[in-house]
């Protein structure tokens, strides 16, 4: 049974009606209680060699994407971390934002489950509308993609399947969204870790990965790529964030990215970065948006 959204006057608000518009305010989640959980390849890569996250270097990475961020002119909305949520620095897989309000998404993992209410709660003290909820399926953002305005991709790797989708189209579709299916190889868990687009028609991917079929809407959306190496992923490569008027957030190490997007007339903001990827997400996964003009 489908449920229904009453029309509020707060849906006459924009939140976000692309992935490249100017970026105005997010949402992130202090990583105090960070712990390597084996729930992705990268975690598991570095939990089977029993190594202990330094918190206290994470927290001092966060804060610089933070401040970055606020030096961007971009709103920072921080919420507390719980001590049994592990990944919930990773405020990004919850759900999604779309103009007319946000999409609760249904986690996978159950470690990662109980962080649905503590976004939830802080959605509605925002008053931010929810306009779709996944509830048979499973749907996490790491796999949304705005391709243009009214045209949405959402990932089916690892943590969405299209049960999830469906349920998602059904819902949105009354605000006319089209919404496609994007494969690509299961073991990349997100398509933010192989797709992300940075600025209008260009995106960084990892051309490898993506299905045929993703790879001709791009074509056909007449899409730049910004080809990645396949072992480019892990590192995180395409997982950097759009700030809009041409302004990517990215991280040192990522260098030969960056300099192919400044190559492309991009400055990329750099952040130091290299401890909290060791728990399987980046920039973008870090990131939930609430507002993108």
């Amino acid at each position: 049974m489908e449920r229904n959204f009453s029309a509020s006057p707060i849906m006459e608000r924009n939140f976000v009606v692309n992935s490249t518009g100017v970026l105005k305010k997010v949402l992130l989640c202090r990583p105090d209680y960070i712990e390597i959980e084996p729930i992705d390849e990268i975690s598991k890569s570095w939990y089977e060699k029993e190594y202990e996250i330094n918190k206290e270097e994470c927290i001092k990475e966060h804060e610089e994407l933070v401040q970055a961020y606020q030096q961007n002119g971009i709103e920072v909305i921080l919420i507390d971390g719980k001590p049994k949520l592990k990944n919930q620095v990773f405020s990004r897989d919850f759900g999604a934002t779309i103009k007319e309000g946000y999409i609760l998404g249904n986690f996978k993992e159950t470690v990662r489950k109980e962080e649905t209410k503590e976004y939830e709660d802080k959605l509605k003290e925002l008053e931010i509308p929810c306009v779709a909820k996944c509830e048979k399926g499973v749907f996490e953002g790491g796999d949304f993609w705005f391709l243009d305005d009214k045209t949405i991709a959402i990932g089916t790797v690892d943590r969405t399947n299209l049960e999830g989708i469906e349920e998602i189209r059904r819902q949105i579709e009354r605000f006319g969204y089209e919404v496609i299916a994007a494969r690509a190889e299961k073991g990349n868990l997100h398509l933010d870790m192989c797709f992300n687009v940075v600025a209008e028609r260009l995106a960084v991917a990892c051309v490898e990965v993506l299905s045929q079929d993703f790879l001709r809407v791009l074509k056909e959306k007449k899409f730049q790529l910004i080809d990645v190496p396949k072992e480019g992923i892990a590192k995180h490569y395409c997982n950097i964030e759009a700030l809009g008027n041409n302004k990517v957030m990215s991280f040192y190490n990522n260098k030969k990215v960056n300099e192919k997007l400044e190559a492309y007339g991009i400055e990329v903001i750099k952040i130091s970065l290299n401890e909290l990827l060791k728990s399987g997400g980046g920039i973008h996964c870090m990131t939930f948006p609430i507002i993108r003009e």
